[in-house]
């Protein structure tokens, strides 16, 4: 008889968490990140192995790595604003500088008390996005940590929940379509306000009586190729297995499981939004 889907999902999700803290013993706050704005509303802990954002009436917080990656794979344990998030958005997401950007978003939408954060990512290449795609999650993100991942290599961009695939966005460079392969991009992170869009698309408004509100990062990860500040054009790339990382069998049927159960938007199936088609990448296989 096949293991029940919920002992199945436990077990994937136990492997994950003991990879993922094998390979990052070594995270340090104080080495690999430098707080970026906030006034006091940022700080590090724990000797390095975590970092908590605040957010008020007034202003929220953010940091980002010290050093630029062309390519790699970005890891953090997050623990979400709990309760009433309604209004806030934490981020985890990598960017370019400059115009024409390149960016890859992890936004982590806060909610009503009870409601289920909205999981927005996406994509930009040469400062284009409108590659959104929304999910929710099968756990409350708020009550422990969890991992939260991008791999970044030059066939594609994977996003991963404790190490299962929520989402692939692959490089298709035949059709001519935009990806991110030539600029650095920095880690970046932030707990601010945003609830004239973030929950219900503005119409449930933070509620100030509850603040501050406080997210916490630990075990923040970085393997990747770094750019130099002398050398930003650099596309060497080392042996880590991000390097061409792809999807088996067994993740595909994850990410098939997760979109199936939790996509709540795609933009590749909103055809109001775009009349004369969707967009190329959308015609091609999503491993």
């Amino acid at each position: 008889m096949a293991a029940p889907a919920s002992a199945l999902l436990f077990s994937i999700i136990s492997l994950a968490a003991v990879l993922f803290f094998i390979g990052g013993a070594n995270a340090d706050f104080n080495r690999d990140a430098e707080i970026t704005w906030g006034d006091g509303r940022a700080k590090i802990v724990d000797g390095g192995r975590g970092l908590s954002l605040s957010l008020d009436r007034f202003s929220g917080a953010g940091f980002q790595s010290r050093k630029h990656y062309l390519f790699g794979r970005f890891d953090t344990q997050l623990k979400l604003v709990p309760g009433d998030s309604a209004g806030t958005v934490t981020t985890f997401f990598l960017t370019s500088e400059g115009e024409g950007h390149d960016e890859i978003d992890f936004e982590f939408l806060g909610n009503s008390s009870g409601e289920p954060y909205t999981v927005h990512t996406n994509v930009y290449a040469a400062g284009k996005g409108n590659k959104e795609q929304q999910f929710r999650l099968w756990f409350d993100p708020s009550a422990a940590f969890h991992t939260y991942s991008i791999v970044w290599n030059p066939q594609r961009i994977i996003f991963l929940v404790d190490n299962i695939p929520i989402r692939v966005h692959t490089h298709h460079e035949a059709l001519g379509v935009p990806f991110p392969t030539r600029q650095p991009m920095r880690v970046q992170c932030s707990l601010w306000n945003a609830d004239d869009w973030a929950t219900q698309g503005g119409r449930v408004k933070t509620d100030w009586s509850k603040a501050p509100f406080v997210a916490h990062y630990r075990n923040f990860k970085i393997d990747g190729s770094e750019a130099t500040n002398t050398n930003k054009n650099s596309n060497s790339l080392n042996a880590g297995a991000w390097r061409t990382q792809g999807l088996d069998a067994n993740g595909r049927n994850r990410l098939r499981w997760v979109q199936q159960k939790y996509m709540i938007y795609n933009y590749c199936t909103d055809h109001p939004r775009f009349p004369q088609g969707i967009p190329t990448e959308c015609k091609q296989s999503r491993f």
